[in-house]
């Protein structure tokens, strides 16, 4: 009895919330992507790919066809499901409410990021004169500044055919902790694939491709997981 007193003690005992935990990932990787774009790296790492010829892997079938184009109709696949999801669940214990908001947080994602790039005056490293363009490179934290480029390059948009999907991890850890980790897993190695590609490719910078991870993971954590909302760490 007294055996069993103590477990029902155990799990009733309050358990620690995501919320310091979802803080201090936030503001650890924001401060790893300033100290990159500080440290001038994205210019350096084209140079490793790229040269006054252009770059090697921009046209490739690989990088291009299957990575890129392919990578596309993935997410729209990976959309597609979590469209089905919200009328035949593929995970237990989630209402049809928490289903709506993680499809229409992911869509978010894929809306606002694009936006931003849009909006930026940013030419992508294929753009560079030294690479067989016209533009010059200036970092994309100079606003306002032209390079003499077409812009409109910064962050990745491709990147959140992946990133985008990163709700996932919010909706699903609480109750399914092992899907979660599946899934948080599967959305960070396809980002980083899709975004490797755009690099090889010079079509963006490192930094353009991390930017979008952060602004998905933001916006899928303020809508999703919410800071001023406690949610237990299931055990």
């Amino acid at each position: 009895m007294s055996t069993l007193a103590a477990a029902a003690a155990r799990a009733a005992a309050p358990r620690p919330c995501w919320r310091a935990t979802d803080l201090k990932a936030g503001l650890f990787t924001l401060l790893l992507l300033l100290a990159w774009d500080a440290s001038g790296l994205d210019h350096a790492a084209m140079q490793l790919v790229g040269s006054a010829h252009g770059f090697v892997w921009q046209q490739h079938a690989l990088t291009r066809g299957l990575l890129h184009d392919g990578g596309r109709v993935l997410g729209w696949a990976v959309a597609a499901l979590l469209l089905l999801n919200v009328w035949r669940p593929l995970f237990g214990e989630l209402s049809r409410a928490e289903r709506v908001r993680w499809l229409l947080v992911t869509l978010a994602c894929v809306a606002v990021v694009p936006a931003f790039k849009q909006l930026s005056h940013t030419s992508c490293p294929w753009d560079l004169a030294e690479f067989g363009g016209v533009a010059r490179y200036v970092s994309h934290w100079q606003l306002g500044v032209v390079d003499g480029g077409p812009g409109r390059c910064f962050p990745s948009g491709h990147a959140t055919a992946a990133f985008g999907f990163i709700g996932g991890w919010f909706v699903l850890r609480n109750r399914h902790a092992r899907a979660a980790r599946a899934w948080l897993a599967a959305v960070l190695l396809a980002g980083l694939a899709f975004g490797g590609t755009q690099y090889l490719r010079g079509a963006h910078y490192p930094s353009h491709t991390l930017w979008s991870a952060w602004l998905c993971w933001l916006i899928s954590w303020l809508a999703l997981s919410p800071p001023w909302r406690t949610a237990p760490i299931p055990r």
